[in-house]
């Protein structure tokens, strides 16, 4: 399976009953704001370099902004937070994400989630968790090759990542924290890994300034080293 084709699968994928019935009501309800586009109201594969060096792990797709346009972080504040400093440290095309024809390409970087449908409250159960995981297991297996850095936005990200990441890297039982860095080794013969915290890039953290654009800035320059 390309990595092409693992995208194309993860999008007819109706696993979740719950998260079927929310991503669908919500993509026939709409925002207002939205009233007059087609949302997407589908799971949302992953984004970016399919031979990426760097992999960004959120929580979920939103429900009016990837669940609406179709694309991980597109469409709402967090990812307009997200994108601007991955263009300021050299990691994308441009500082907006707004659709998925808005010409944005990624350089060395694949963004992807551990859950793939829009939760009820942005909370995905521990059972949808692991019901998605063999998503993102094959999506890094498809990344191993080239990826030597990983960024987990978010304490859920990380504990969803680390049964997936366990495959290839010796990760034991790294804590979460922003700004927390870890070299992992690897299990398989490959190349080790650097493992980065941060805090989500949500309203709830930018908007208090619990997590700032400098601060973001920081963990994507030194993954990128």
């Amino acid at each position: 399976m390309t990595m092409d084709e693992l995208d194309r699968a993860v999008t007819q994928c109706r696993a979740c009953p719950r998260l079927v019935a929310w991503r669908e009501e919500v993509a026939t309800v709409k925002r207002a704001a939205f009233r007059d586009q087609e949302y997407w109201g589908r799971p949302v594969p992953g984004f970016g370099d399919p031979h990426a060096r760097i992999a960004i792990i959120g929580l979920a797709p939103a429900a009016h902004g990837a669940n609406r346009t179709g694309r991980m972080f597109t469409g709402d504040r967090s990812g307009d937070f997200l994108y601007a400093a991955l263009y300021a440290v050299g990691l994308a095309s441009q500082p907006t994400s707004v659709s998925l024809d808005d010409g944005l390409e990624l350089h060395g970087v694949r963004i992807t989630a551990p859950v793939k449908c829009a939760p009820p409250a942005n909370k995905p159960t521990p059972v949808e968790r692991d019901t998605c995981r063999p998503w993102l297991s094959r999506e890094l297996e498809l990344l191993r090759p080239t990826l030597r850095s990983v960024v987990v936005l978010g304490a859920f990200g990380w504990q969803a990542a680390m049964p997936v990441l366990e495959r290839f890297w010796s990760v034991g039982r790294p804590r979460f924290g922003h700004g927390v860095e870890y070299a992992v080794p690897a299990v398989d013969g490959g190349a080790g890994l650097r493992l980065l915290g941060c805090y989500h890039v949500s309203q709830q953290n930018t908007f208090t300034g619990r997590l700032t654009q400098p601060m973001l800035q920081e963990v994507l320059k030194r993954a990128a080293e």
